[in-house]
Order: C-alpha cells, then structure tokens, then sequence
C-alpha cells in the first residue's frame, strides 16, 4: 500500500464544489502536518493549503475565502473542500504528509478539471 494516497478528483464546472480526501497508512509514524498542493498545465508544484498539528491553518491567496482544510478524528487523514471552483483551479492535486522529523512524503496526485 502506497504511504499517501489521494481521492475525490474529478471533472466539475465553474462555481461548482468538490471535495479532495487523502489518507496516510500505517507506515508513517508521527504525524506531523498535512496539506495540499497543486500543479497546474506548464506551471510548478505550488501549495494550497496545509493543516499543522495543532490545527493552524496556512492558505494560498488564490484559495482563501473558498477552499477550507481539515483533518479526520484519526488525525491520519486530510481533506480539502473546494468551494466556487473557477477554471485556474485546474491542477493535479498532490496530498503531503510530514512526520515530526520532518520527512515529507506524496501522493500519487488526484486530477481536478474545471470546464464547462
């Protein structure tokens, strides 16, 4: 079983909702913040949203106000509700998983589609 597995991606249009889940497995011990990046066509991996142990929060500017990241009881699991989705959202959608000592681990990436 792969250590960070995404979900959720999918084709939606304009102003629509969707909502990311990622799961870290068993082998990574520790977990220390969580979080979601994104690479969109010709450009290079950029955050999105990330979620620290204690629960702070950190957001892109092009996301704050319409997306919002939690995390599962069971603290191994993160999700990324997208709200007002717009056409730039447009990415392969990556789930990072960091340990206390600081090793990060990635997903495999989820596609999200924004198109009418």
């Amino acid at each position: 079983q792969a250590p960070v597995v995404e979900s959720g991606g999918g084709l939606v249009q304009p102003g629509g909702s969707l909502t990311l889940s990622c799961s870290a497995s068993g082998s990574i011990f520790n977990i220390w913040d969580m979080g979601w990046y994104r690479q969109g066509p010709g450009n290079q991996r950029a955050l999105v949203a990330t979620i620290r142990y204690d629960a702070t929060t950190t957001y892109a500017d092009s996301v704050k106000g319409r997306f919002t990241i939690s995390r599962g009881a069971a603290r191994n699991t993160v999700y990324l509700q997208m709200n007002s989705l717009k056409p730039e959202d447009t990415a392969v959608y990556y789930c990072n998983v960091k340990d206390r000592t600081a090793m990060n681990y990635w997903g495999q990436g989820t596609q999200v589609t924004i198109s009418s």
